[in-house]
Parts: structure tokens; C-alpha cells; sequence
């Protein structure tokens, strides 16, 4: 059973069967259970098992972890995935046997993929990770002419999916292969949009090594080869690119250079309406978002830029799951910092409200919880479930 009581999940099931306009008997049908179950779940007497949910959530088209922020089944599924992944991206660049997918078919299949992991929905994507990438790489071996540069091209988007559930839930040196997957695909598209993307993501190889200044240089170089912005396209991934260097800089306590590369990312986004470009948002939402960052990059001094934005602004429902959960959970640092933990407990709240598995793989807000559990300390039943949620204090028993 889920860490959430049966009510809650209850709860959460109807109100996401009502939000998709079905019936509990379409509910039941499409899951394949019975409708007494169905009811029961709903109600709160019954428990869905991790079967069940799956089941569930399917029929729903959600992941599981919208409808129970419990992760015994995410964290299953991650650990399964992770060496399947690890194994057929082994000897990723020797020639394969034919592909078992058309390239029309694998192109709908990454375009979900990609969808799932701006959603933050990471158990559907370590389940379909490793097919996806041995098809991919087996089309990549097989095609010719522009079928190989499109083939090429699926293969950075699985890659980088798959990335996002090694590098969430910690398995860095998976994330560093998968990283140098892409640079190797990337090359292939003949696309230097696509290499500029790669470049973008392998920013957490910096991350996890702590190595920002090594780190702030690649982006650097990255954004001097980068093509002129004379389209949309060309505009997102330069901004994108000084997004992200703008907040490596700052974790390199370098302000005047992370100003300067958030100056840039929001003169570009003005000729740019947010979207998602190469599978990363950009536009002016997405520079709003990390002028947070870069001000909680920076420390504890900056707090004031960071609640300065989410004073007059909060991001848009329309953005992706996993930005808007990051804003949330940097947000509730500064605020903490700031010496406001209510605010700070409310925005941890909101974070796992809009996307749980990114919340409870995010270190910085475990680290905000287990202050927050701190400095209450006596009472508060419902931060420490929270704290115990996310890993931040042991549970009893």
C-alpha cells in the first residue's frame, strides 16, 4: 500500500477520473477491475494494491505517483530498469540486428517518452527505457541517408529520458554514459540545435561532480559554436544554454557571470514564446523560473531576488511538471533561508502536489524538509509524514 492513507488516494483517483470526464464503470472497464473495487478505492475501505494502481493510473493516463505519493513500486521499477538500461547501451556504437520498430513507430514512442519526462512520470519511462533505446540504436545501425539522421535524433531523446530517471534517483555513473550516448548521436543528426541540447544536459555531470567552474567553461564554449538565433528554434537552444550557465555559475559563486548569462537568457526570450524546443522549455517563463535558481545558486545573500520574483509571479500550470515542482522546491529553500517556514512548508507542499517523484528524488528538498522537521520538532504529524516521505527522517517500524 501506498505511503498516503486509502482515503487520500481514493480521493485522488476520483478527482482525476472526474477531470477526464469517465464513469467509474469506464474507470473499472478500461483498468480491467471490477466496478465493487473501483467504488471501494474511491471510497477509501479499500487499499489498491501496486497492481491495481498501475493498472489504475493507466486507464487514467497518469503515472502512478499522481495518485499515491508512496514510491515502493516507483522505486521497484527504477531499480529493474537501471541495469536493463545499463546493458543495452553497453556497446551502443557495434552494429545491431534489425530493428523490431518502423522509425514512424519509434518516433510516436520517444515523443512519448519525452512527454513523460517533462511530466516527471519516471516509472513509465524506466519500463519502456530499454526497448526503446535497443530499438533506436538498432535503427540508428540500420538507416541511411536522412532515415539515419532521423534515427539519430530518436535516439537522443530516449537517451535523454532515460537519463532523467538515472540522474533523479542517483545513479550518476548511468547518467554520464547516457550523456555520452547522445554527444555520439548528436553528432550523427548533423543538427548543431541537437548538440547544443546535449550540451544543455550534460551540465549534470558537472552538477554531480560539484565541478561548476569546469562546468560554466563547457557551457560557455558550447554557446560560442552555437548557431546564430536567427530563428525560434536557434533562439531557444541559445537561451536555453544560458539558462543553465547562469545557475552553474552561481553554484561557482560567480555572480557577475551568472547576471550576465540571465541577462542573455531573458534578451532571447523575448523573441520567443514558451514552449518546449529540443525537449527543454524555454521562453520568458522558463527565465523567470531560474532567476530563482541562480538567486538560490548563489546562497543565503540572494535570498531577496528569489522572493522577489514568486512575490508578483508563480509559473504557469502550462509549464512542465518538473520546472514548475524545481521553482517550488527552490523557492522553499530561499524561503527558508529567509526565516519563513511556513511559507517554506507550503511550498514543499505544492512541489509534491505537482510532481511527486521529482520532489522526493530532489535533495535540496529533503534537505528543507528535514530543517523544517527540525525546527518544529514536537506536533506537526503531517510534516512528518512528509519528512518521512521524502526520506529525510526514519519512520518508526
Amino acid at each position: 500500500m501506498p505511503a498516503d492513507s486509502k482515503r487520500e488516494v481514493g480521493r485522488r483517483i476520483a478527482a482525476t477520473r472526474h477531470a477526464r470526464r469517465m464513469t467509474q464503470a469506464d474507470l473499472a472497464r478500461t483498468a480491467y477491475l471490477s466496478l465493487a473495487m473501483i467504488k471501494g478505492i474511491e471510497r477509501g475501505v479499500r487499499a489498491p494494491s501496486d497492481d491495481s494502481l498501475e493498472s489504475i493510473a493507466a486507464a487514467l493516463g497518469v503515472d502512478p505517483g499522481r495518485l499515491a505519493t508512496g514510491d515502493a513500486m516507483a522505486l521497484s521499477r527504477i531499480h529493474t530498469a537501471i541495469p536493463a538500461i545499463a546493458a543495452c547501451i553497453a556497446a551502443y556504437d557495434i552494429p545491431m540486428d534489425a530493428p523490431r520498430r518502423t522509425l514512424v513507430e519509434l518516433h510516436a514512442a520517444t515523443d512519448e517518452a519525452v512527454n513523460w519526462r517533462l511530466a516527471a512520470q519516471y516509472t513509465r519511462i524506466a519500463r519502456a527505457a530499454p526497448a526503446l533505446l535497443d530499438d533506436a540504436l538498432r535503427s540508428l545501425h540500420h538507416a541511411t541517408g536522412p532515415d539515419r539522421q532521423q534515427a539519430a535524433r530518436l535516439v537522443v531523446g530516449i537517451a535523454r529520458a532515460a537519463d532523467a530517471v538515472a540522474y533523479k534517483y542517483g545513479h550518476h555513473d548511468l547518467s554520464a554514459r547516457l550523456i555520452e550516448l547522445m554527444r555520439w548521436a548528436a553528432r550523427q543528426t548533423e543538427d548543431p540545435l541537437v548538440e547544443a541540447s546535449t550540451a544543455y544536459v550534460r551540465t549534470e555531470v558537472f552538477f554531480a561532480a560539484r565541478a561548476h567552474a569546469p562546468g560554466l567553461r563547457a557551457l560557455e564554449q558550447a554557446i560560442h559554436v552555437s548557431p546564430s538565433p536567427t530563428s525560434t528554434e536557434a533562439h531557444a537552444a541559445l537561451g536555453a544554454l544560458h539558462m543553465r550557465a547562469a545557475v552553474i555559475a552561481g553554484r561557482a559563486s560567480d555572480a557577475d557571470a551568472a547576471d550576465t548569462h540571465l541577462t542573455e537568457a531573458r534578451r532571447l526570450s523575448r523573441d520567443v514564446p514558451e514552449g518546449q524546443y529540443q525537449g527543454t522549455a524555454f521562453g520568458p517563463d522558463s527565465v523567470r523560473i531560474h532567476e530563482v535558481s541562480v538567486a538560490v545558486s548563489l546562497g543565503s545573500d540572494h535570498v531577496s531576488r528569489a522572493l522577489g520574483v514568486a512575490d508578483e509571479w508563480a509559473p504557469p500550470r502550462c509549464l512542465p511538471a518538473e520546472r514548475q515542482s524545481s521553482f517550488w522546491i527552490e523557492l522553499a529553500r530561499a524561503q527558508l533561508w529567509a526565516g519563513l517556514p511556513d511559507d517554506a512548508w507550503e511550498s514543499l507542499q505544492v512541489a509534491r502536489l505537482v510532481a511527486p517523484q521529482h520532489t522526493r528524488g530532489h535533495r535540496w528538498a529533503r534537505e528543507t524538509a528535514a530543517t523544517l522537521r527540525r525546527l518544529r520538532r514536537g506536533g506537526a504529524e503531517e510534516l512528518t509524514a512528509f519528512a518521512e516521505w521524502i526520506g529525510a527522517v526514519q519512520s518508526p517500524g
